[in-house]
């Protein structure tokens, strides 16, 4: 099993560029869960994509055009979405914004030993 370390402090997790105006920060894990702050610039993208995790999403800040398959509609701060595993989505940032993702399982592809703290 894999898993990350029990605590993990802002000022100790580095930021990773994932997309122009996209930045990934990995936070808690293990083979079942994974929390990832995902921090946009106005203008910022996450492309239309899709994934066999499940995945819920809170707005910490900020403002987004959310699609979600055939369904397009704006999210703010406090705000919240689920996408079910497989279902195309993606988002557009129209004010600098913070989201929380929660994927189950843990998204292998985010880990990165040089990047992220964690134990086996």
């Amino acid at each position: 099993m894999i898993q990350s370390t029990l605590f993990q402090f802002e000022e100790d997790t580095d930021w990773h560029n994932v997309a122009p105006g996209v930045k990934r920060k990995v936070l808690g894990y293990d083979d079942k869960l994974m929390m990832v702050k995902v921090k946009f610039d106005k203008g910022g993208r996450g492309e239309l994509h899709s994934h066999p995790h499940a995945q819920v999403t809170y707005v910490e800040s900020g403002a987004f055009e959310m699609t979600m398959g055939d369904t397009v509609k704006i999210i703010r701060k406090g705000d919240s979405y689920y996408a079910p595993p497989y279902t195309v989505h993606g988002c557009l940032c129209l004010e600098d914004g913070m989201l929380v993702d929660a994927f189950s399982p843990v998204r292998w592809d985010f880990l990165n030993t040089n990047a992220n703290n964690y134990t086996l």
